[in-house]
Parts: structure tokens; C-alpha cells; sequence
């Protein structure tokens, strides 16, 4: 993927229709009745319960510091958390236009529809190209002013395994990797889901913690990447580590 994506990042420019794509609901026409039906039934229902129990949500933050570093002077941060943090992921970062990796499949789309709801923009890529070309969608559309964000260890895991893309991105855009999560001291956990999914009880206590930005050089070698990546899942590591004896 790496070779691939650093021949099509080069030059990549975001087009009026690139941005509009990733901002805009997607035609469901190639769909069946059905699955129209029930791409909008489960949209609206993620949007409705992740706004409803975000709103009940008592928030306490650590390292706001390190968000302020990481847009200081026009920088875009490129979010990264763990896939099953991303149901309160969504709420607090809401409304900052942060492009986000979705696939392009039935479970994708209803996906897509209800983050854009919450102001993020999906990048699908192609069909043909894949994961890559989602990347280097979202490289476009962080070159005309979107920040970006990762589920680190998605789609399918391993969990709290860190993947390379977040790397790749930082060193063909310039911009810092922002590690975080979110802990909430009482939630539901999907316990036979590959991610151990977490959606809080209302009312609960959460704590967001942001770790200080990671930098990528533009010359980066395969080597140094891999080390970027190391670098990130022992920051994502901490900040989980702290996040559990917060919650005791």
C-alpha cells in the first residue's frame, strides 16, 4: 500500500467535487428499497443517540495543551483514537469539518451519513483503489483546509494495534498526528465485536485525554515510519493506561 499511495500522493490537489463528496450525503441509488430504507433508519439512529447521550455527558479534559500546539499557525491536527472510542469520539470533536476513512459498503455508508451530520466529511476513495485512494482522498482535503482522523487500529483490528496511515498522511501533508481518548467510568461494551465497542450510560463522568503532537518528517524512510508508528502506539498506550486508573 505504502508504494502505491506514495505515487498517487504526489501532486494530489482536492477538486469542488472532492469536497463537496465528503461533506455531502452520497446518492443511494445503486441500493435496493430496502437498503435504502435501512441505511437512513440506522443513520438517523446513531445520530439521535450519540447526540442525545453526548449531551448528558460530564467531560473533564487533559492536555488541551497539546490540541492548541497542534493547530498553532494554521495546523491541521490528524486525529487518531481506538475504533471502539468512537462513539463519544464523534460528539466531542464534532462540527471541525475533520475528514474521516469510511468503506465503501452498506455498513460504510449509513456510517458516513450520520459523522456528517455531526460536521465531519467521509473520504470513500474509489472503489478500485481502496484504502489507498481514501488516504489519498483525505491528503486532498487536508491540502484545502480539513483536518483529518483516524480509528488507528480499524477497521478490523487487531484492537489497540496502530496502524501506518496516520503515518503516511503526517509525512505527505506536513501536519501532527494527535493521539487522544476518550474514558468513561460507566459504559456498555459490545464484549463479541472484534473492538470491544464502548457507548457510555447517560449522565456518565468521561475524561478526554490528548497526548502532545507527533511530527513526521517529509524525507521519512520506511524505517523512520515504522518508528513514527511505534512512537504513536506507545502515546495511545499512555494515554489509555492513564484513562483506565482514572476511571479506577
Amino acid at each position: 500500500m505504502q508504494a502505491s499511495a506514495e505515487q498517487q500522493f504526489k501532486g494530489a490537489r482536492a477538486s469542488d467535487e472532492t469536497i463537496t463528496r465528503a461533506y455531502e450525503f452520497a446518492d443511494l441509488s445503486s441500493y435496493s428499497v430496502k437498503k435504502r430504507f435501512l441505511i437512513r433508519a440506522a443513520d438517523l439512529a446513531f445520530f439521535v443517540l450519540i447526540k442525545l447521550i453526548g449531551r448528558t455527558i460530564r467531560w473533564e479534559v487533559k492536555g488541551w495543551e497539546n490540541w492548541e500546539a497542534a493547530a498553532r499557525d494554521g495546523q491541521l491536527p490528524i486525529y487518531t483514537c481506538w475504533h471502539n472510542r468512537i462513539f463519544l469520539s464523534t460528539y466531542f470533536w464534532r462540527n471541525r469539518r475533520i475528514v474521516v476513512m469510511t468503506s465503501q459498503s452498506f455498513d460504510g455508508e449509513y456510517i458516513a451519513r450520520f459523522i456528517q451530520r455531526f460536521g465531519y466529511g467521509a473520504a470513500r476513495g474509489s472503489s478500485t483503489r481502496g484504502a489507498v485512494g481514501a488516504i489519498v482522498e483525505m491528503a486532498r482535503l487536508m491540502r484545502a483546509g480539513s483536518p483529518a482522523g483516524f480509528t488507528i487500529d480499524g477497521p478490523k483490528g487487531p484492537r489497540y494495534v496502530a496502524k501506518v496511515g496516520a503515518v503516511l498522511l503526517a509525512k505527505k501533508t506536513g501536519q501532527p498526528m494527535l493521539p487522544f481518548t476518550i474514558t468513561t467510568r460507566k459504559f456498555w461494551e459490545a464484549k463479541q465485536s472484534w473492538d470491544g465497542f464502548q457507548v457510555p450510560f447517560p449522565f456518565s463522568h468521561a475524561r478526554v485525554d490528548i497526548a502532545p503532537p507527533i511530527y513526521v518528517s517529509a524525507h521519512a524512510s520506511d524505517d523512520a515510519l515504522e518508528a513514527k508508528r511505534d512512537e504513536l502506539q506507545a502515546s495511545l498506550d499512555l494515554v489509555n493506561r492513564v484513562g483506565k486508573e482514572w476511571a479506577g
